[in-house]
């Protein structure tokens, strides 16, 4: 392609947003794959937390200060720099991209397992189970928790052995910001809670996908987002892949998931919700 040509057809963003126990590094081979596409990707990190797994395993104070409301200001200022960028997160980034998208920005967005806006009052115990290293004692609000790798297996990759769990835990799990999973955990009961919006308002097109193996957000969840959202005239998708586990962009076979979600971005559609295989 000529330069001439690059410039009258720039490429297309896409920001994609982590969640809880991850940073932006566990983007990264949807980084490579997406710019092999030629799209201009920016994997978004949550404010102070711009720094390598290793960085933020050895100095967790930076997990330590924030709150859904300064993650989300943050993200919402990141955000406004780019033109109708594509927004994709995963798990509580998931919940972020939704926000995002009722506060007008995106073109289109995706909530790869997301935790939902306030309003779905289902906790199922498997969700319970895998946050309760955290949300057991009230007491760690103002910490940062790491997750065993045992932990780490039950609740993001429940369905790859424990060796390649293991790998997958050395190479991207950090500390939790404890502060945010608490405010998540209780969104239903705080009126001014930053997770909550108008969900029948109109936002750009949004598509749940879901892991019909995943512990965290289990696909019972993701179906209840999708019907609270449901309720915008905005666009609203579901699919789900019925063998995936939480961590569902970084387990093998990862490529199809990102492959669909990009593609359904650039040529969003309605679906309705199907059961798991």
């Amino acid at each position: 392609m000529s330069a001439e040509m690059s410039a009258a057809k720039p490429a297309r963003t896409i920001a994609l947003i982590h969640g809880l126990f991850l940073n932006h590094q566990s983007w990264d081979p949807w980084v490579e794959r997406y710019k092999q596409r030629g799209f201009d990707v920016r994997p978004l990190a949550w404010p102070g937390l711009e720094g390598s797994v290793e960085e933020l395993r050895n100095d967790p104070t930076p997990l330590t200060k924030l709150s859904v409301k300064s993650v989300l200001d943050n993200l919402s200022a990141q955000v406004s720099k780019l033109k109708s960028p594509i927004i994709m997160g995963h798990s509580f980034g998931g919940l972020f991209a939704q926000l995002l998208a009722y506060h007008g920005f995106g073109s289109a967005v995706v909530g790869i397992d997301p935790t939902a806006p306030a309003g779905v009052l289902e906790l199922p115990f498997s969700t319970l189970r895998a946050a309760a290293p955290v949300l057991a004692n009230p007491l760690n609000v103002d910490k940062a928790t790491m997750l065993t790798p045992e932990q780490f297996h039950y609740a993001f990759t429940n369905t790859v052995s424990t060796e390649k769990s293991r790998e997958l835990y050395e190479r991207y799990a950090i500390p939790c910001a404890n502060r945010v999973l608490f405010e998540g955990a209780f969104e239903n009961f705080a009126v001014h809670s930053p997770a909550r919006v108008d969900v029948k308002a109109d936002r750009a097109p949004i598509l749940i996908i879901a892991g019909g193996q995943d512990h965290l957000v289990p696909f019972s969840y993701s179906k209840a987002n999708f019907e609270l959202i449901s309720k915008s005239p905005g666009v609203t998708a579901l699919k789900v892949f019925g063998e995936r586990p939480h961590f569902t962009g970084g387990v093998d076979g990862w490529e199809e998931v990102a492959d669909f979600a990009i593609d359904w971005a650039l040529d969003p559609s309605a679906t309705t919700p199907v059961p798991v295989a």
